[in-house]
Protein backbone atom coordinates (compact mmCIF):
# COMPACT_ATOMS: atom_id res chain seq x y z
CA UNK A 1 0.00 0.00 0.00
CA UNK A 2 2.85 2.08 1.10
CA UNK A 3 4.48 1.45 -2.52
CA UNK A 4 1.37 2.54 -4.22
CA UNK A 5 1.59 5.36 -2.18
CA UNK A 6 5.01 6.22 -3.14
CA UNK A 7 4.02 6.40 -7.00
CA UNK A 8 1.01 8.19 -6.70
CA UNK A 9 3.22 10.89 -5.04
CA UNK A 10 6.20 10.57 -7.02
CA UNK A 11 3.59 10.81 -10.37
CA UNK A 12 1.92 13.90 -8.49
CA UNK A 13 5.23 15.62 -8.12
CA UNK A 14 6.23 14.91 -11.90
CA UNK A 15 2.73 16.43 -13.05
CA UNK A 16 3.30 19.62 -10.81
CA UNK A 17 0.08 18.84 -9.03
CA UNK A 18 -0.17 21.43 -6.18
CA UNK A 19 -1.93 20.22 -2.63
CA UNK A 20 -4.20 23.06 -0.97
CA UNK A 21 -2.12 25.52 1.22
CA UNK A 22 -4.54 23.71 4.31
CA UNK A 23 -3.73 20.02 3.36
CA UNK A 24 -1.86 18.26 6.39
CA UNK A 25 0.13 15.35 6.00
CA UNK A 26 -1.19 11.69 7.13
CA UNK A 27 1.03 9.40 9.21
CA UNK A 28 0.78 6.05 7.26
CA UNK A 29 -0.07 4.10 10.16
CA UNK A 30 -3.15 5.96 10.53
CA UNK A 31 -3.72 6.15 7.08
CA UNK A 32 -4.15 1.98 6.62
CA UNK A 33 -6.14 1.88 10.17
CA UNK A 34 -8.40 4.34 8.49
CA UNK A 35 -9.08 2.20 5.30
CA UNK A 36 -9.42 -0.51 7.03
CA UNK A 37 -12.22 0.97 8.96
CA UNK A 38 -13.90 1.94 6.06
CA UNK A 39 -15.05 -2.11 5.47
CA UNK A 40 -16.00 -2.08 9.34
CA UNK A 41 -20.00 -2.52 8.45
CA UNK A 42 -18.63 -6.07 6.69
CA UNK A 43 -15.43 -6.61 8.91
CA UNK A 44 -15.77 -4.68 12.51
CA UNK A 45 -17.20 -5.68 15.82
CA UNK A 46 -20.90 -7.00 15.55
CA UNK A 47 -20.31 -6.31 11.79
CA UNK A 48 -22.12 -8.81 8.94
CA UNK A 49 -19.32 -11.15 9.32
CA UNK A 50 -19.02 -11.24 13.12
CA UNK A 51 -23.10 -11.36 13.88
CA UNK A 52 -24.05 -15.06 13.64
CA UNK A 53 -28.03 -14.02 12.96
CA UNK A 54 -26.62 -11.70 9.61
CA UNK A 55 -26.10 -14.67 6.94
CA UNK A 56 -29.50 -16.69 7.79
CA UNK A 57 -31.29 -13.67 8.16
CA UNK A 58 -29.90 -12.64 4.88
CA UNK A 59 -30.73 -15.76 2.62
CA UNK A 60 -34.23 -15.64 4.30
CA UNK A 61 -34.84 -11.86 3.57
CA UNK A 62 -33.40 -12.19 -0.12
CA UNK A 63 -35.15 -14.95 -1.36
CA UNK A 64 -38.55 -13.11 0.30
CA UNK A 65 -37.90 -10.33 -1.48
CA UNK A 66 -36.52 -11.42 -4.93
CA UNK A 67 -39.54 -14.02 -5.12
CA UNK A 68 -42.22 -11.58 -4.09
CA UNK A 69 -40.70 -8.58 -6.93
CA UNK A 70 -40.63 -11.56 -9.59
CA UNK A 71 -44.15 -11.69 -8.64
CA UNK A 72 -45.03 -8.43 -9.04
CA UNK A 73 -43.12 -8.31 -12.57
CA UNK A 74 -45.11 -11.25 -13.72
CA UNK A 75 -48.49 -9.10 -12.67
CA UNK A 76 -47.33 -6.37 -14.89
CA UNK A 77 -46.21 -7.95 -17.82
CA UNK A 78 -46.01 -4.54 -19.49
CA UNK A 79 -44.21 -2.28 -16.91
CA UNK A 80 -41.07 -3.65 -17.36
CA UNK A 81 -38.41 -3.08 -14.61
CA UNK A 82 -35.27 -3.63 -16.07
CA UNK A 83 -32.93 -3.20 -13.21
CA UNK A 84 -30.42 -4.90 -11.33
CA UNK A 85 -32.94 -4.29 -8.36
CA UNK A 86 -35.55 -5.97 -10.00
CA UNK A 87 -33.24 -9.12 -11.53
CA UNK A 88 -30.19 -9.52 -9.13
CA UNK A 89 -31.44 -11.34 -5.48
CA UNK A 90 -30.52 -9.68 -2.67
CA UNK A 91 -29.78 -6.55 -4.29
CA UNK A 92 -32.81 -4.90 -2.83
CA UNK A 93 -32.85 -6.40 0.07
CA UNK A 94 -31.29 -3.84 2.78
CA UNK A 95 -30.75 -5.16 5.94
CA UNK A 96 -31.79 -8.26 6.82
CA UNK A 97 -31.80 -7.71 10.33
CA UNK A 98 -34.48 -4.94 10.03
CA UNK A 99 -37.09 -7.81 8.38
CA UNK A 100 -39.35 -8.03 10.92
CA UNK A 101 -40.21 -4.31 11.42
CA UNK A 102 -43.42 -4.07 10.19
CA UNK A 103 -45.64 -4.91 12.61
CA UNK A 104 -43.62 -4.59 15.35
CA UNK A 105 -42.03 -1.25 15.02
CA UNK A 106 -43.68 0.49 12.76
CA UNK A 107 -46.06 0.03 9.84
CA UNK A 108 -45.12 -0.24 5.97
CA UNK A 109 -47.12 -0.42 2.49
CA UNK A 110 -46.18 -0.76 -0.86
CA UNK A 111 -47.43 1.79 -3.16
CA UNK A 112 -47.23 2.61 -7.01
CA UNK A 113 -47.58 5.58 -9.02
CA UNK A 114 -46.36 6.72 -12.37
CA UNK A 115 -44.38 9.92 -13.47
CA UNK A 116 -44.99 12.31 -15.55
CA UNK A 117 -43.02 10.39 -18.39
CA UNK A 118 -45.88 7.67 -17.33
CA UNK A 119 -43.21 5.00 -16.43
CA UNK A 120 -44.46 3.39 -13.09
CA UNK A 121 -42.68 3.78 -10.18
CA UNK A 122 -42.90 1.35 -7.40
CA UNK A 123 -42.16 2.34 -3.29
CA UNK A 124 -43.07 2.35 0.18
CA UNK A 125 -44.54 4.33 2.23
CA UNK A 126 -43.92 4.29 6.27
CA UNK A 127 -45.72 5.17 9.86
CA UNK A 128 -45.51 4.95 13.26
CA UNK A 129 -47.49 1.75 14.95
CA UNK A 130 -51.04 2.84 16.63
CA UNK A 131 -50.75 3.49 19.96
CA UNK A 132 -46.68 3.72 20.00
CA UNK A 133 -44.26 4.44 21.92
CA UNK A 134 -40.54 6.61 21.15
CA UNK A 135 -38.20 4.08 21.41
CA UNK A 136 -35.54 6.51 22.53
CA UNK A 137 -37.94 8.67 25.39
CA UNK A 138 -40.49 6.78 26.02
CA UNK A 139 -43.60 9.50 24.82
CA UNK A 140 -46.68 8.54 23.83
CA UNK A 141 -46.42 8.97 19.55
CA UNK A 142 -49.62 10.95 18.58
CA UNK A 143 -50.75 12.21 14.71
CA UNK A 144 -50.48 14.05 12.52
CA UNK A 145 -46.91 13.85 12.19
CA UNK A 146 -44.59 15.91 9.88
CA UNK A 147 -43.25 14.08 5.71
CA UNK A 148 -40.31 12.69 5.07
CA UNK A 149 -39.38 12.27 1.24
CA UNK A 150 -36.44 10.02 0.34
CA UNK A 151 -34.66 9.72 -2.94
CA UNK A 152 -32.67 6.92 -3.62
CA UNK A 153 -28.60 7.18 -5.17
CA UNK A 154 -27.49 6.61 -8.99
CA UNK A 155 -25.99 3.74 -10.54
CA UNK A 156 -28.52 1.60 -9.49
CA UNK A 157 -29.86 2.38 -5.93
CA UNK A 158 -32.93 0.80 -4.90
CA UNK A 159 -35.19 1.57 -2.11
CA UNK A 160 -34.76 -1.13 0.25
CA UNK A 161 -30.83 0.64 0.78
CA UNK A 162 -32.58 2.98 2.40
CA UNK A 163 -35.20 1.32 4.63
CA UNK A 164 -33.17 1.78 7.55
CA UNK A 165 -33.44 5.63 7.58
CA UNK A 166 -37.36 5.56 6.67
CA UNK A 167 -37.76 3.13 9.43
CA UNK A 168 -35.90 4.87 12.39
CA UNK A 169 -38.04 7.93 11.43
CA UNK A 170 -41.06 6.20 11.18
CA UNK A 171 -41.31 4.59 14.72
CA UNK A 172 -39.99 8.05 16.20
CA UNK A 173 -43.13 10.10 14.74
CA UNK A 174 -42.95 10.80 10.98
CA UNK A 175 -44.99 9.95 7.82
CA UNK A 176 -42.17 8.56 5.47
CA UNK A 177 -41.90 7.65 1.32
CA UNK A 178 -39.03 5.76 -0.59
CA UNK A 179 -39.24 5.06 -3.87
CA UNK A 180 -37.50 4.01 -6.88
CA UNK A 181 -36.84 6.59 -9.73
CA UNK A 182 -37.50 5.11 -13.24
CA UNK A 183 -34.75 3.28 -14.09
CA UNK A 184 -33.37 1.72 -10.30
CA UNK A 185 -34.91 -0.59 -8.16
CA UNK A 186 -38.07 -2.10 -9.22
CA UNK A 187 -39.54 1.16 -11.23
CA UNK A 188 -40.20 0.87 -14.84
CA UNK A 189 -37.28 1.31 -16.84
CA UNK A 190 -39.46 2.81 -19.69
CA UNK A 191 -41.55 5.51 -20.30
CA UNK A 192 -45.30 5.50 -21.67
CA UNK A 193 -45.65 7.99 -24.57
CA UNK A 194 -49.59 8.82 -25.41
CA UNK A 195 -49.34 7.81 -28.94
CA UNK A 196 -51.53 4.98 -30.30
CA UNK A 197 -48.06 3.04 -31.83
CA UNK A 198 -46.67 2.65 -28.71
CA UNK A 199 -50.05 2.28 -26.52
CA UNK A 200 -49.73 -1.33 -24.63
CA UNK A 201 -46.75 -2.47 -26.52
CA UNK A 202 -42.70 -2.78 -25.93
CA UNK A 203 -41.24 -0.54 -26.22
CA UNK A 204 -43.14 2.57 -25.37
CA UNK A 205 -40.54 5.38 -26.98
CA UNK A 206 -39.19 5.52 -29.78
CA UNK A 207 -35.39 7.26 -29.65
CA UNK A 208 -35.29 8.02 -33.22
CA UNK A 209 -39.00 9.64 -33.75
CA UNK A 210 -39.57 13.09 -34.54
CA UNK A 211 -41.95 15.46 -33.98
CA UNK A 212 -43.68 15.21 -37.93
CA UNK A 213 -44.42 11.60 -36.83
CA UNK A 214 -46.75 12.90 -33.66
CA UNK A 215 -44.63 11.36 -31.11
CA UNK A 216 -42.60 12.65 -28.42
CA UNK A 217 -39.04 12.34 -29.21
CA UNK A 218 -36.68 10.89 -27.58
CA UNK A 219 -37.14 8.50 -24.37
CA UNK A 220 -37.60 10.38 -21.37
CA UNK A 221 -36.27 9.30 -18.38
CA UNK A 222 -33.72 7.20 -20.13
CA UNK A 223 -31.20 6.44 -19.20
CA UNK A 224 -31.36 6.47 -15.38
CA UNK A 225 -27.74 8.03 -14.30
CA UNK A 226 -28.98 11.65 -14.99
CA UNK A 227 -29.52 13.92 -12.50
CA UNK A 228 -33.50 14.82 -13.82
CA UNK A 229 -34.37 11.46 -13.11
CA UNK A 230 -34.45 12.35 -9.52
CA UNK A 231 -35.40 16.00 -9.93
CA UNK A 232 -38.04 14.93 -11.47
CA UNK A 233 -38.75 11.21 -9.25
CA UNK A 234 -38.57 14.14 -6.27
CA UNK A 235 -40.74 16.49 -7.33
CA UNK A 236 -43.44 13.82 -8.23
CA UNK A 237 -42.79 12.03 -5.24
CA UNK A 238 -43.79 15.05 -3.44
CA UNK A 239 -46.88 15.16 -5.30
CA UNK A 240 -47.90 11.73 -4.25
CA UNK A 241 -47.19 11.74 -0.31
CA UNK A 242 -49.16 15.08 -0.48
CA UNK A 243 -52.01 13.33 -2.45
CA UNK A 244 -55.38 13.40 -0.89
CA UNK A 245 -59.07 11.24 -1.34
CA UNK A 246 -60.20 14.44 -2.25
CA UNK A 247 -57.12 15.24 -4.44
CA UNK A 248 -55.73 11.83 -5.96
CA UNK A 249 -52.50 11.75 -7.48
CA UNK A 250 -52.89 11.94 -12.00
CA UNK A 251 -51.48 8.60 -12.28
CA UNK A 252 -51.86 7.66 -16.03
CA UNK A 253 -53.50 4.92 -16.92
CA UNK A 254 -52.19 3.78 -20.26
CA UNK A 255 -49.63 0.94 -20.63
CA UNK A 256 -52.20 -1.38 -18.08
CA UNK A 257 -51.12 1.04 -14.79
CA UNK A 258 -54.52 -0.27 -13.20
CA UNK A 259 -52.29 -1.06 -9.89
CA UNK A 260 -51.78 2.45 -9.13
CA UNK A 261 -51.92 3.62 -5.79
CA UNK A 262 -54.62 6.52 -6.37
CA UNK A 263 -53.49 8.78 -3.09
CA UNK A 264 -51.23 8.06 0.01
CA UNK A 265 -52.68 5.36 1.91
CA UNK A 266 -51.46 7.16 5.25
CA UNK A 267 -52.34 10.96 4.04
CA UNK A 268 -54.33 11.22 6.97
CA UNK A 269 -51.07 11.64 9.49
CA UNK A 270 -49.62 13.41 7.65
CA UNK A 271 -49.75 16.95 9.30
CA UNK A 272 -50.68 19.65 6.76
CA UNK A 273 -51.30 22.53 9.48
CA UNK A 274 -49.38 25.34 8.65
CA UNK A 275 -45.97 25.59 10.70
CA UNK A 276 -45.97 29.17 12.88
CA UNK A 277 -42.27 29.11 12.81
CA UNK A 278 -41.49 28.21 9.13
CA UNK A 279 -38.49 27.82 8.34
CA UNK A 280 -38.22 29.95 5.01
CA UNK A 281 -40.66 32.67 4.07
CA UNK A 282 -43.59 30.98 2.24
CA UNK A 283 -41.89 27.10 3.40
CA UNK A 284 -44.73 25.83 6.26
CA UNK A 285 -45.39 22.74 4.80
CA UNK A 286 -44.09 20.21 7.44
CA UNK A 287 -42.50 17.84 4.90
CA UNK A 288 -38.70 17.21 4.11
CA UNK A 289 -36.76 15.89 1.21
CA UNK A 290 -33.57 13.59 1.68
CA UNK A 291 -31.29 12.17 -1.19
CA UNK A 292 -28.29 10.17 -0.94
CA UNK A 293 -25.85 11.08 -4.05
CA UNK A 294 -27.15 11.60 -7.16
CA UNK A 295 -30.43 12.52 -4.90
CA UNK A 296 -28.55 14.13 -2.76
CA UNK A 297 -27.88 16.55 -5.70
CA UNK A 298 -31.49 16.65 -6.67
CA UNK A 299 -32.86 17.93 -3.33
CA UNK A 300 -30.38 20.64 -3.19
CA UNK A 301 -32.09 21.53 -6.00
CA UNK A 302 -35.62 21.01 -5.68
CA UNK A 303 -35.44 22.69 -2.21
CA UNK A 304 -34.91 25.96 -4.13
CA UNK A 305 -37.66 25.70 -6.36
CA UNK A 306 -39.77 23.76 -4.41
CA UNK A 307 -42.33 25.86 -1.97
CA UNK A 308 -43.74 22.87 0.14
CA UNK A 309 -40.11 22.15 1.68
CA UNK A 310 -39.24 22.97 4.81
CA UNK A 311 -35.91 21.28 5.09
CA UNK A 312 -33.37 19.29 3.27
CA UNK A 313 -30.82 16.25 4.20
CA UNK A 314 -28.43 15.79 1.30
CA UNK A 315 -26.05 12.36 1.93
CA UNK A 316 -23.05 12.74 0.18
CA UNK A 317 -23.51 15.74 -0.86
CA UNK A 318 -25.12 18.96 -0.63
CA UNK A 319 -24.52 20.93 -3.86
CA UNK A 320 -24.33 24.72 -3.65
CA UNK A 321 -24.42 26.98 -6.66
CA UNK A 322 -20.78 26.94 -6.93
CA UNK A 323 -20.40 23.09 -7.14
CA UNK A 324 -18.68 22.05 -9.93
CA UNK A 325 -18.02 17.86 -11.02
CA UNK A 326 -19.98 14.93 -11.00
CA UNK A 327 -23.10 16.31 -9.51
CA UNK A 328 -23.13 20.22 -10.59
CA UNK A 329 -25.15 22.53 -8.50
CA UNK A 330 -25.43 24.87 -10.81
CA UNK A 331 -28.21 27.08 -10.46
CA UNK A 332 -29.12 25.50 -6.98
CA UNK A 333 -29.86 28.63 -4.47
CA UNK A 334 -30.24 27.92 -0.16
CA UNK A 335 -33.26 28.66 0.76
CA UNK A 336 -34.32 26.17 3.65
CA UNK A 337 -32.29 24.89 6.43
CA UNK A 338 -29.72 21.84 5.26
CA UNK A 339 -27.68 18.86 6.73
CA UNK A 340 -24.87 17.58 4.74
CA UNK A 341 -23.74 14.31 5.99
CA UNK A 342 -20.45 13.84 3.59
CA UNK A 343 -18.02 10.68 3.06
CA UNK A 344 -14.41 10.44 3.22
CA UNK A 345 -14.56 8.39 0.62
CA UNK A 346 -15.84 7.75 -2.27
CA UNK A 347 -17.33 3.96 -3.75
CA UNK A 348 -13.58 2.90 -3.42
CA UNK A 349 -10.80 3.41 -0.65
CA UNK A 350 -8.27 4.82 -1.69
CA UNK A 351 -4.69 6.44 -0.01
CA UNK A 352 -4.06 9.80 1.58
CA UNK A 353 -2.12 10.78 -1.33
CA UNK A 354 -5.43 10.59 -3.73
CA UNK A 355 -7.55 12.65 -1.41
CA UNK A 356 -7.74 15.47 -3.75
CA UNK A 357 -10.37 16.87 -5.42
CA UNK A 358 -13.38 15.14 -4.50
CA UNK A 359 -13.71 12.05 -2.83
CA UNK A 360 -16.22 10.98 -5.81
CA UNK A 361 -13.59 11.86 -8.39
CA UNK A 362 -10.36 11.62 -6.62
CA UNK A 363 -7.01 13.35 -7.70
CA UNK A 364 -3.83 13.42 -6.28
CA UNK A 365 -2.89 15.27 -3.57
CA UNK A 366 0.42 14.66 -2.42
CA UNK A 367 0.85 17.18 0.68
CA UNK A 368 -2.35 14.84 2.06
CA UNK A 369 -5.93 15.80 2.77
CA UNK A 370 -7.25 19.37 2.36
CA UNK A 371 -9.76 20.05 5.63
CA UNK A 372 -11.97 22.12 3.82
CA UNK A 373 -12.54 19.77 1.20
CA UNK A 374 -16.29 18.65 2.34
CA UNK A 375 -17.20 22.32 2.91
CA UNK A 376 -16.93 23.94 -0.54
CA UNK A 377 -19.18 21.51 -2.04
CA UNK A 378 -22.36 23.15 -0.12
CA UNK A 379 -22.34 24.17 3.12
CA UNK A 380 -20.27 27.35 2.88
CA UNK A 381 -22.89 28.04 0.15
CA UNK A 382 -25.70 27.95 2.82
CA UNK A 383 -23.60 29.77 5.42
CA UNK A 384 -22.61 32.32 3.08
CA UNK A 385 -26.48 32.80 2.50
CA UNK A 386 -27.44 32.88 6.11
CA UNK A 387 -29.47 29.56 6.20
CA UNK A 388 -29.14 26.93 8.98
CA UNK A 389 -26.67 24.69 7.61
CA UNK A 390 -24.88 21.90 9.24
CA UNK A 391 -22.00 19.45 8.02
CA UNK A 392 -21.13 15.69 9.48
CA UNK A 393 -18.25 14.08 8.23
CA UNK A 394 -18.31 10.82 9.95
CA UNK A 395 -15.03 8.85 10.40
CA UNK A 396 -13.70 6.68 7.96
CA UNK A 397 -17.18 6.73 5.80
CA UNK A 398 -17.50 6.30 2.30
CA UNK A 399 -20.32 7.41 -0.60
CA UNK A 400 -22.43 3.67 0.53
CA UNK A 401 -22.50 4.60 4.10
CA UNK A 402 -26.01 5.61 3.15
CA UNK A 403 -27.35 2.45 1.58
CA UNK A 404 -27.73 -1.11 3.33
CA UNK A 405 -25.60 -3.80 1.04
CA UNK A 406 -24.53 -6.99 1.76
CA UNK A 407 -21.09 -7.95 2.33
CA UNK A 408 -19.04 -7.07 -0.62
CA UNK A 409 -19.12 -2.99 -0.91
CA UNK A 410 -17.00 -0.43 1.87
CA UNK A 411 -18.68 1.33 4.59
CA UNK A 412 -17.71 1.97 8.10
CA UNK A 413 -19.44 0.60 11.26
CA UNK A 414 -20.91 2.98 12.92
CA UNK A 415 -21.38 5.85 10.02
CA UNK A 416 -25.06 4.72 9.44
CA UNK A 417 -26.11 5.03 13.10
CA UNK A 418 -24.51 8.27 13.38
CA UNK A 419 -25.82 9.69 10.15
CA UNK A 420 -29.23 8.00 11.17
CA UNK A 421 -28.90 10.03 14.43
CA UNK A 422 -27.95 13.45 13.01
CA UNK A 423 -31.03 13.15 11.08
CA UNK A 424 -33.24 12.52 13.20
CA UNK A 425 -32.40 15.74 15.26
CA UNK A 426 -32.73 17.68 12.40
CA UNK A 427 -35.53 16.62 11.27
CA UNK A 428 -37.00 17.05 15.45
CA UNK A 429 -35.66 20.33 14.84
CA UNK A 430 -36.89 21.98 11.92
CA UNK A 431 -40.41 19.54 11.10
CA UNK A 432 -41.16 19.60 15.16
CA UNK A 433 -39.95 22.52 16.83
CA UNK A 434 -37.90 21.53 18.78
CA UNK A 435 -34.74 22.71 20.39
CA UNK A 436 -31.22 22.89 18.66
CA UNK A 437 -29.19 21.87 21.55
CA UNK A 438 -29.67 17.87 20.81
CA UNK A 439 -27.69 18.56 17.24
CA UNK A 440 -24.64 19.73 19.69
CA UNK A 441 -24.41 16.91 21.93
CA UNK A 442 -20.98 14.45 22.24
CA UNK A 443 -22.74 11.34 22.97
CA UNK A 444 -25.49 9.59 21.86
CA UNK A 445 -27.57 6.71 21.90
CA UNK A 446 -28.83 4.69 18.74
CA UNK A 447 -30.24 0.86 18.59
CA UNK A 448 -29.64 -1.12 16.13
CA UNK A 449 -31.46 -4.67 15.24
CA UNK A 450 -28.62 -7.07 16.00
CA UNK A 451 -31.26 -9.82 14.64
CA UNK A 452 -34.61 -12.30 15.72
CA UNK A 453 -36.31 -9.32 17.00
CA UNK A 454 -34.06 -7.92 19.04
CA UNK A 455 -32.69 -4.24 18.99
CA UNK A 456 -29.42 -3.36 21.46
CA UNK A 457 -28.26 0.15 22.07
CA UNK A 458 -25.22 1.45 21.36
CA UNK A 459 -23.52 4.66 22.59
CA UNK A 460 -22.19 6.61 19.54
CA UNK A 461 -18.88 9.01 21.02
CA UNK A 462 -18.80 11.74 18.38
CA UNK A 463 -15.41 12.56 18.96
CA UNK A 464 -14.43 9.34 18.17
CA UNK A 465 -16.47 8.97 14.86
CA UNK A 466 -16.38 12.44 13.59
CA UNK A 467 -13.63 12.32 10.78
CA UNK A 468 -10.32 13.60 11.84
CA UNK A 469 -9.20 14.55 8.34
CA UNK A 470 -12.03 17.06 7.33
CA UNK A 471 -14.39 19.69 9.02
CA UNK A 472 -17.53 19.21 10.69
CA UNK A 473 -19.52 22.51 11.30
CA UNK A 474 -22.78 24.15 12.34
CA UNK A 475 -24.13 27.80 11.59
CA UNK A 476 -27.59 27.96 13.43
CA UNK A 477 -29.58 30.85 13.76
CA UNK A 478 -30.05 31.14 18.01
CA UNK A 479 -27.12 29.29 18.67
CA UNK A 480 -24.18 30.49 16.95
CA UNK A 481 -21.19 28.59 14.63
CA UNK A 482 -18.42 26.53 14.91
CA UNK A 483 -16.14 25.53 11.63
CA UNK A 484 -14.18 22.57 13.24
CA UNK A 485 -16.44 20.17 15.80
CA UNK A 486 -14.11 17.54 15.40
CA UNK A 487 -10.87 20.00 16.21
CA UNK A 488 -9.17 19.38 12.84
CA UNK A 489 -7.19 22.64 12.66
CA UNK A 490 -9.98 23.93 9.37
Amino acid sequence: MRVLGAAVLSAALALGVAAPASAKPVDPAADAQDMADAYGRITGEGSQLRNPAYLPALVRASTARYVGQLLTQVASPTRLALTAGALVPGWNVGNPLRADWNGTRGVAKPVAFTNRYGALLRGTVYKPLPGARDPYTGTRLTGPYPGVVITEGSVQGSEGMYAWLAEDLAERGYVVLTYDVQGQGTSETLPHQDSPLHQDMVPFCNPVATPEDGELTGCPGVPSQQLSNFVVGTEDALDFFTSTPSHHYPNDQSGGASSTTPYNPFWRLFDRSPDPTPTAPGRDTRVAIIGHSMGAAAVSKVQGTDDRVETVVALDKLTGPDSDGPLDGSGNKPVVPALAVQSEYGFTVTPAELSGGSSLNPTPSPDGPDPMRERATGYDAWTNAGVDSMLVVPHASTHLEYTDIPLVLPASRYGQDLTSVYVQRWLDRYLKDGPAAPLLDTSFRYLEPVGGDAWSPVTLKRGALLSDRYCSAYSLAGVGSDGDIAGVGC
